[in-house]
């Protein structure tokens, strides 16, 4: 018996029990039947083909942790401006999203290395992954997060003293401190982008990888040309730099 139908019986059994007279009303009020409970979602099939790919992929995503981690720990003690070189390596599993890694810092000034599922699956082999790694972690070896922050706020100021020399109005100004700011912050970042291709392939080498082999993976992205304001070099010159750099640690081999 419903819980709904025990309480409207229950004024009856009360009266009942006082034998006192019962006035029973046969009208009642229809009650809705409960919508049926929505069936629970299937996990997607997955192929066993599928499976093995993705474990293999994962098995080799720690692999190249453990070995790239540590070498990128002790060239940010080394040579680093950063000063805590404590790596967080994290992992961003959010479904259909383009192949992506990047650097960060996290609330206590940990440095983050961040990759999603899809650059994970996308690279050939661990070469390329451990190339990715050791570049995101040369970002922050040579802080330039720092320095792109310094080259907004310089960038901000010089555009907003243009605009107040010009005499023009508060929102103008506003307006060309922003421009300013993010001209300034990607002014270097092409630069940026070549000194983590190099640091990265020191970093790369010293982990035991082929970082020449590593760059292979620039030749199956997209490549910005050299866009004004791009915010990165062409493939071309990246992967120009890492063979000079790997020639040059690797004794010309």
């Amino acid at each position: 018996m419903s819980p709904r139908r025990l309480f409207l019986l229950l004024p009856l059994l009360a009266a009942l029990a006082s034998c006192g007279p019962v006035v029973v009303e046969t009208r009642q009020t229809p009650v809705p039947a409960p919508a049926p409970a929505p069936a629970p979602e299937r996990p997607p099939q997955i192929s066993p083909k599928a499976e093995r790919r993705a474990e293999a992929a994962a098995r080799m995503f720690v692999e190249v942790i453990e070995r790239v981690e540590p070498v990128a720990e002790q060239q940010c003690r080394q040579v680093g401006r950063a000063a805590n070189c404590n790596f967080l390596i994290a992992v961003d599993d959010r479904p259909g999203q383009a192949p992506n890694a990047f650097q960060t810092l996290d609330a206590a000034g940990r440095p983050v290395l961040a990759f999603n599922l899809a650059l994970i699956m996308s690279v050939d082999n661990a070469d390329e992954l451990a190339f990715v790694m050791g570049h995101e972690a040369s970002h922050h070896i040579l802080g330039h997060l720092q320095r792109a922050q310094q080259n907004a706020q310089v960038g901000a100021v010089i555009a907003t003293g243009l605009a107040s020399v010009a005499g023009v109005g508060d929102e103008v100004v506003r307006s060309a401190q922003q421009y300013g700011a993010a001209l300034g912050a990607r002014s270097y970042s092409k630069d940026f982008e070549l000194e983590a291709d190099q640091m990265g392939t020191i970093v790369t080498y010293r982990a035991g990888y082929n970082p020449a082999r590593g760059a292979e993976f620039f030749n199956r992205i997209p490549d910005p040309g050299n866009r004004f304001l791009g915010t990165h070099p062409p493939n071309s010159a990246r992967v120009d730099i890492v063979r000079r750099t790997y020639r040059e640690i690797s004794g010309g081999s």
